[in-house]
């Protein structure tokens, strides 16, 4: 073994670039033996690009610049295109408009407007797309229902069903006689509760006696999908855990394989599927247990669940059908990629993106971590050590620890090769990737630890696994640091506010100021804090309570804040007046904000300055040599400078 420098934990030298995150895949299709998939590039300044796989191993682009495949509907998208045998359609983020490709030039088939669709679905025997259309409706929020949209584009989007405040994921039986679709209403969120409806189609194509056959205000349904004998099939946790079932010929709900393990994902975007049918009896699904996803067949006959080895660790995107299946994987061997089954059922990858990929003697691969929380409950979390071939800590010197809290906050941790960890543990920094009370992926009495607690169980939780970690020896417990993304940035930053064992936090695009959230929210999460913390206006004194802003006064360590100049969710102001709230209480913060970025970057040169930038403020406050040169940050009430490269 070469022998290791000894250098100050976070000072290491690394092969591991701040470059950005590489080309993700986010939506996947399965048609006619053809892959398509949606590819996020962040060299293109983020662009999602339509691709197409032919079988035999092709592949190429099919949206050409400037077209960006992505949609705005409840403001973070899904279900941008479908794909079929006759059609391929697509949801451009510029003007909102559904495109079909025709001889690879996009055609509009929507009118021009401020309209936005999305979750859409090819119905090629009526020669149209059904989807999720949402368009300003003259007062209050905008309109979401259910449309068709003909493929030539020569008439107007018909309407199949209005009323609810939301609609979602519509299915067609195989024999397109009848329609399943998802519906919820504010305040709910659909991880809180949503009803499943099915409906006779008409000669015209017209849903008739529309019924609901699952789901209620505290039942959260997710994927109905038909088998090939037209029977419905769905996601519930109606007895505690996401899981599958379907509905019996006599519209009676049953249990498919009944697990405590979750089927099912929270509907942050339209489109997400975890399931599809291989044929009439197999289907090929995907399940987290403890924070890790995995790969399985079911045999629909006698309802036996089996494990399909796989290298994943985080799946998505199942497809499935006639004999096919294919999904999209993610380990720790590489960026994640397209894969499929083979005619064995084993699934082999496909397709590659360009990406960063494990580097040998720099991979640091997490340990599941349990601790015990203020209320009872056992906090889940993904340890990762800190792992460098050429380094190594001085004696006796722990190294400091970065908390990580998730989006949502009903999210989850995703175990898997993210450059976002490794570039901080390959230079001396362990990681904590923190699942809190409120987190998918464990039941739903989990998530609901958080009901009316948002800014106390999951800080609270993310405290209580950064002590253990500390007094298990992995860290050391005067050097610990938070951060967080969206929802999570806000626990970072109610951490800093409200308790005194984080010595430094980081917000990308965090809130500050709930009761500013509750009353200019976009429409999908408008009402979401009453579920979070509690009615609105009436228990205007809990907003501020745990809002960050108007705690500032309590902030003493240093905090770093990363925003999106055009952030439709979290509006820029929220990290400007928390910032010069603590630059004139004299406490060390810095403001970072990028032009032409949202909510969630996504710009190659915006991840890269982040990681830098963030680098740089640590070694100011815990003062270590920078490991490489980074692009300084101004940091306000910091002015004496730390180490040199």
């Amino acid at each position: 073994m070469a022998h290791r420098r000894t250098a100050p934990y976070g000072s290491w030298r690394s092969p591991l670039r701040a470059a950005g995150a590489g080309v993700g895949i986010e939506q996947l299709a399965l048609s006619g033996g053809d892959l398509y998939w949606t590819e996020s590039r962040p060299a293109e300044d983020g662009r999602s690009v339509l691709v197409r796989r032919s079988p035999d191993g092709r592949v190429r682009d099919l949206s050409p610049p400037p077209f960006d495949v992505r949609s705005r509907v409840h403001e973070y998208g899904g279900g941008a295109f479908a794909a079929g045998e006759g059609a391929v359609v697509f949801s451009n983020l510029g003007d909102g408009r559904l495109y079909r490709l025709d001889g690879g030039v996009p055609r509009p088939i929507t009118p021009p407007g401020e309209a936005r669709y999305a979750d859409l679905l090819l119905d090629e025997q009526r020669d149209r797309v059904l989807c999720v259309r949402e368009e300003p409706s003259g007062g209050g929020g905008p309109r979401n229902e259910l449309v068709a949209v003909p493929l030539e584009g020569d008439r107007r989007p018909e309407v199949l069903v209005s009323g609810p405040d939301f609609v979602a994921s519509p299915r067609l039986s195989p024999d397109g006689s009848r329609l399943a679709w998802l519906s919820w209403d504010l305040p709910n969120m659909p991880w809180d509760g949503t009803w499943l409806w099915t409906a006779d189609l008409d000669a015209a194509g017209r849903p008739a006696g529309a019924r609901q056959v699952a789901g209620g205000p505290a039942e959260s349904v997710f994927q109905p999908e038909w088998s090939p004998r037209g029977l419905l099939y769905f996601v519930s946790d109606r007895a505690g855990w996401w899981n599958l079932y379907r509905l019996s010929p006599y519209g009676r709900a049953e249990p498919v394989c009944p697990m405590k393990a979750e089927f099912g994902v929270p509907q942050w975007q339209l489109g997400l599927s975890t399931y599809g049918f291989l044929g009439e009896n197999a289907i090929l699904c995907a399940y987290t247990r403890r924070g890790v996803w995995r790969l399985a067949a079911v045999n629909v006959a006698d309802r036996r669940i089996s494990p399909v080895e796989s290298p994943f660790t985080h799946i998505s995107q199942v497809r499935a059908g006639e004999g096919e299946g294919a999904f999209v994987g993610a380990g720790f061997d590489g960026p994640p990629r397209v894969a499929r089954l083979d005619h064995l059922g084993r699934p082999e990858e496909v397709y590659r993106p360009p990406g960063p990929e494990a580097e040998p003697g720099y991979l640091s691969v997490p340990e599941v971590v349990e601790a015990p929380s203020g209320d009872g409950a056992r906090v889940h979390a993904f340890l990762y050590r800190p792992a460098n071939a050429a380094f190594a800590g001085p004696p006796g010197e722990r190294p400091p620890l970065m908390v990580q809290a998730h989006g949502g906050p009903a999210g989850a941790a995703r175990p898997h090769l993210d450059p976002e960890v490794q570039y901080w543990t390959s230079r001396g920094f362990a990681v904590l990737d923190v699942n809190y009370g409120g987190s998918s992926g464990f039941g739903r009495a989990y998530r609901e630890r958080l009901r009316g607690r948002w800014g106390v169980v999951d800080v609270e939780d993310c405290a209580a696994a950064a002590r253990h970690v500390a007094a298990a020896g992995e860290a050391d417990g005067d050097r610990l640091l938070i951060r967080g993304w969206s929802a999570g940035g806000y626990t970072a930053l109610a951490a800093l506010a409200f308790r005194e064992e984080f010595a430094a936090g980081a917000s990308y695009f965090g809130l500050s100021d709930l009761e500013a959230f509750a009353r200019a929210a976009h429409k999908f999460e408008s009402r979401y804090l009453e579920g979070l913390v509690g009615p609105y206006p009436e228990r205007a004194d809990l907003y501020r309570e745990r809002s960050p802003l108007h705690n500032a006064h309590r902030i003493l360590a240093p905090a770093i804040l990363f925003q999106g100049l055009e952030d439709r969710v979290v509006p820029p102001e929220q990290s400007r007046l928390l910032y010069e709230r603590l630059r004139e209480r004299g406490v060390p913060a810095a403001l970072v904000g990028f032009e032409g970025e949202g909510h969630g970057f996504r710009r190659e040169q915006t991840l890269r300055r982040a990681r830098e930038a963030l680098l740089y403020f640590c070694s100011r406050v815990l003062r270590f040599p920078l490991p490489e040169p980074a692009g300084p940050v101004e940091i306000a009430n910091l002015p004496e400078q730390g180490g040199s490269p």
